[in-house]
């Protein structure tokens, strides 16, 4: 019998290549309204209207916010976002195995659902969470207990988490999961991901059903 009940993905970078326009999407909007994004790679796996506003040093950017929304939705169509290679069949093989799966994002409602659209992906999960479902992102572990509410996971411990960002690492963490999974399929480094507490780290989504199978 499998030792997880549920694993809990990242979006971008993690189960869909986005080609990294939404960090493009930060920037230029952060750019426009006349901040300094240099430090946007800082703010990967994050609440974006947090990223803004911090980037921005100002707590009302709601305009900046709507901004970044119509830049993200203009790169998304002129560059449709696809699933990473193996990760559809990954999410295929863990259903049939009876593991449940869900998305968790730093992401708001709107933009999840329109990617989703996009990438045709409409019952593949158990629970999509957002950014907006909860009082904090991450590192917060606030979407990963989320996901386990809605799914009726009740024991931590047999949740499996995943992500290629170390806010996704320090998320699994502090959620108390049995495994947080770093994987290589976004833009931050092994060497960034290692450096940060986790207890495996893959290629890619797809290695997960192995990992599971042989734990």
């Amino acid at each position: 019998m499998s030792k997880v009940d549920l694993v809990v993905l990242d979006i971008a970078g993690t189960t869909v290549e986005e080609h990294g326009l939404v960090y493009k999407a930060l920037a230029d909007t952060v750019k426009a309204a006349g901040g300094d994004a240099a430090d946007v790679g800082n703010w990967m796996g994050a609440d974006k209207y947090e990223a803004i506003s911090s980037m921005l040093d100002k707590q009302d950017v709601q305009a900046e916010f709507e901004d970044f929304h119509e830049r993200l939705t203009r790169y998304y169509e002129e560059t449709p976002p696809t699933p990473i290679p193996g990760v559809p069949e990954a999410l295929a093989q863990l259903k049939t195995e009876g593991i449940k799966v869900a998305l968790t994002t730093g992401f708001d409602r709107p933009i999840v659902d329109g990617l989703l659209k996009v990438l045709n992906w409409h019952n593949e999960f158990d629970a999509v969470v957002t950014v907006d479902d909860v009082r904090a992102g991450r590192p917060a572990p606030y979407m990963i207990h989320r996901a386990m509410e809605l799914t009726r996971v009740r024991n931590v411990r047999r949740v499996l988490t995943a992500g290629d960002t170390v806010r996704d690492l320090e998320a699994g963490m502090n959620a108390g999961a049995k495994f947080v999974v770093g994987v290589l399929s976004g833009s931050q480094t092994a060497e960034q991901l290692e450096a940060e507490p986790h207890t495996h780290l893959l290629g890619s989504v797809a290695e997960i059903p192995e990992l599971v199978r042989s734990n």
